[in-house]
């Protein structure tokens, strides 16, 4: 049971977002959203209490939390429970308060924690991959829009700063280790969607900050995310090269972010037409979603979904990172 399982309700909160933004614009009901929440979260609880039962039974928590391949991906059960804890509070204020502090208390300890081990082990840059910026990157610019849109402002600009810091940090190892390194293993080239994320995530949340104004900074985080997204054509052949897993849903929470920014756009600046391009954006990624949910079911039937991990206790010799 590889921690990258938790890209699945990772993918289908981005997912969710999308369907609320849609709804927040007037463009459709509210239920689609709500539906897809509460899907979110039964598949959050569930990966949870799996993955903390495995790790019980295998005694070796630390070891896990730091693997080089799968270490980063953990954080993305403290993002999620973020996440969810804004849906919960447009029901249920101090609920949802409450669960989105818990989240983001975990996302910046885990963060924290896992970042001084990328300093204290002997790390290799052949070892990274776009999933590193998960933890700290994404985690701090998803804490900032969440922040926002539950009205603290202050908390917002904070973790806004948080994100973008170690985005120009990270940012800069992972480009180089890309750029400059063997390529990334078959099972871990769906990653590369990751390198849409962090644009997206801060261009939402700058709007979100900014009372929805297309200013300088938007406009510029706006131009880095469609040289992303562009950059991500040229990379099909590569993605034709990965094995089916759950790495597949690397994909799902950039590109619903991705197409949540393109319709926040298409609302703030009046497009012409705009009520219908947002439906030829969401329609087709919604397609998609639903087409990769029914490859993963039908792959976890046959048994075929979840990849042999090795034993993270002899992690950091090379051949894991091979096998992912």
């Amino acid at each position: 049971m590889p921690a990258n399982l938790f890209g699945i309700c990772f993918g289908l909160a981005g997912l969710a977002q999308m369907w609320t933004t849609v709804h927040d614009l007037g463009e459709t009901a509210s239920w689609p959203g709500v539906a897809l929440w509460l899907v979110t979260a039964a598949i959050w609880l569930g990966t949870v209490l799996a993955y903390v039962k495995r790790l019980a039974v295998r005694y070796a928590w630390r070891a896990e939390l730091a693997h080089p391949v799968q270490g980063p991906f953990v954080s993305l059960a403290a993002i999620v429970a973020m996440l969810l804890g804004v849906a919960v509070a447009d029901y249920e204020r101090p609920l949802g308060e409450g669960v989105f502090v818990a989240g983001l208390i975990l996302t910046v300890g885990f963060g924290s924690w896992i970042t001084a081990q990328w300093i204290i082990n002997d790390m290799r840059l052949a070892q990274w991959h776009p999933g590193y910026t998960l933890p700290t990157v994404t985690g701090g610019l998803l804490a900032a829009a969440s922040s926002a849109r539950l009205g603290h402002r202050t908390l917002a600009y904070v973790m806004f700063g948080y994100g973008v810091l170690c985005w120009v940090l990270l940012g800069s190892i992972l480009l180089l280790r890309l750029a400059t390194q063997p390529a990334l293993p078959a099972v871990l080239l769906p990653t590369l969607a990751i390198e849409v994320a962090p644009p997206v995530v801060a261009g939402n949340a700058w709007l979100t900050l900014n009372g929805g104004t297309i200013d300088a900074l938007a406009a510029g985080l706006a131009g880095h995310a469609g040289f992303m997204v562009l950059v991500q054509f040229a990379l099909i052949p590569l993605y034709r090269r990965a094995p089916f897993g759950p790495g597949y849903w690397a994909f799902a929470f950039s590109y619903t972010t991705a197409v949540t920014l393109g319709i926040r756009w298409l609302i703030v600046e009046h497009v012409s037409g705009r009520h219908a391009l947002t439906w030829l954006l969401v329609a087709p990624v919604t397609a998609a979603m639903a087409l990769l949910g029914a490859h993963t079911v039908v792959a976890l039937k046959n048994g075929t979904f979840l990849p042999q991990v090795p034993d993270i206790r002899s992690a950091g010799d090379g051949a894991d990172l091979k096998q992912g």
